[in-house]
């Protein structure tokens, strides 16, 4: 494979120059273009209204994809997890989630290697941080899934591995290429961030905007610092402002998401705290329950304290859902990504 072109993460006009350098048309990128992405192949044999003689040239020169399942996990609800190791040996998980009665396939894909965020309930915060993916490298995510399942993706979240704010540029282009080459629409892509506020005020000025979610966690500064250091940096008092700004620049809707820790931040002064934190800003609240993992000692929450939460949350006028688990029996939900092979 050395030296060889990578063809997967490309998208057309650069598909159509590395065609025209080895003397094909522009009809033949369009129909790599469609095998890649429409088609989700691995491998130009595969390529089937190619001739031989042209398959043969392509392989000579250039492969589809350069990265590997080192591992692979299906849970009893059909979420499937994937180990994908790259050409340098590093991993990252992503996710393929399928939910009951709806014809949505979502991939929840990792930004970065491992993260610098460090925040307390989180798996992925105690593999530090390694490197950004490139947008390549995020895009084989979605194609590994489609090449696995035969399905195609029809939503897909940047809640995975890493803080996607700071890798913006990739994942950037990593969006440009799920909305033109994928063809998923704008709005069935999220990306979520801890609040890296000169990024989220950078996004709300680009041409075209994904969903927003914002993980918030706690609605008071020493309570969020101790969960998520990155409050130090960007504290609730300049960031609210920021979200209110973003929802009312680009007319978007922010999801709020709030994982309930139990004993922590599930109070019912936190829920009024928090009620009259996001009380000025366009938002929907997104409550995730806790996920458990080997790296902390938190707890879920009693079922009764998540519907009172979720209860004085509505009264505010705001739309709470409470995210359906997806994944925690091969620990594949919400907070428990840790790149640990099953296998070892």
């Amino acid at each position: 494979m050395e030296n060889k072109e990578i063809l997967s993460g490309k998208n057309l006009e650069e598909l159509t120059a590395f065609t025209k350098s080895i003397g094909e048309s522009d009809f033949r990128a369009r129909q790599i273009h469609n095998w890649i992405y429409l088609k989700s192949v691995s491998s130009f044999e595969e390529m089937t209204d190619l001739s031989k003689k042209t398959r043969e040239k392509l392989s000579e020169i250039a492969v589809v994809t350069d990265v590997t399942i080192k591992d692979k996990q299906i849970s009893k609800d059909g979420t499937i997890k994937y180990l994908i190791e790259y050409a340098d040996g590093n991993f990252v998980e992503t996710v393929l989630m399928r939910f009951d009665n709806r014809a949505n396939l979502t991939a929840c894909v990792s930004s970065q290697v491992g993260c610098a965020c460090g925040c307390k309930f989180c798996a992925t915060a105690k593999l530090g941080f390694i490197r950004n993916l490139t947008t390549r490298e995020i895009i084989e995510q979605i194609l590994t899934i489609q090449r696995d399942t035969g399905l195609k993706v029809s939503n897909v979240v940047f809640m995975g591995q890493g803080e996607p704010l700071l890798n913006l540029e990739n994942v950037l282009g990593a969006i440009e290429i799920l909305n033109k080459n994928f063809q998923i629409g704008i709005r069935r892509i999220t990306v979520s961030t801890c609040g890296i506020i000169p990024q989220i005020k950078k996004l709300a000025q680009m041409d075209f905007q994904p969903t927003l979610a914002i993980s918030l966690h706690a609605p008071l500064h020493e309570l969020r610092a101790e969960l998520m250091p990155i409050e130090n940096k960007y504290p609730l008092t300049e960031l609210i402002p920021v979200l209110k700004n973003y929802a009312q620049d680009t007319g978007r809707r922010i999801t709020v998401e709030y994982t309930l820790i139990r004993d922590c931040n599930d109070s019912l002064t936190h829920a009024k705290d928090l009620a009259v934190l996001l009380s000025g800003i366009k938002a929907n609240i997104n409550l995730i329950i806790y996920n458990p993992n080997e790296k902390d000692n938190f707890q879920k929450p009693e079922k009764q304290t998540i519907q009172k939460f979720k209860y004085i949350l509505e009264q505010s006028g705001k739309k709470v859902t409470i995210r359906l688990e997806r994944g925690a029996d091969i620990a594949a939900a919400c907070g428990q990504l840790s790149n640990k092979f099953a296998g070892e």
